[in-house]
């Protein structure tokens, strides 16, 4: 069973600016939630911030960047990543 992942176009824009390795990791990280559903447990730093919201951390140091995604409720299975930055501007 799949999930569909949406990246908001702000969210877009936020992972242009992001390093490489970082983008890279973030890329594993849709593939994975697509694949295995939003709760990603062998993530570093994976939690759940609300029921319905999850983070993790995409790179470890100075700076920490990490990822945070909703899961939506209904009959679609679908998951938006709504941010991707460093942990400093993180919206939890």
């Amino acid at each position: 069973m799949s999930w569909k992942v949406a990246i908001p176009k702000k969210t877009v824009k936020q992972i242009k600016k992001l390093p490489q390795r970082v983008q890279k990791t973030l890329t594993l990280l849709v593939t994975e939630i697509e694949n295995y559903g939003p709760v990603r447990g062998s993530w570093p730093n994976y939690g759940r911030l609300t029921r319905y919201t999850h983070h993790c951390h995409l790179k470890k140091g100075n700076p920490t960047y990490v990822a945070v995604w909703r899961e939506m409720e209904g009959e679609i299975k679908l998951v938006e990543v709504t941010y991707a930055g460093t942990h400093e501007k993180a919206p939890y």
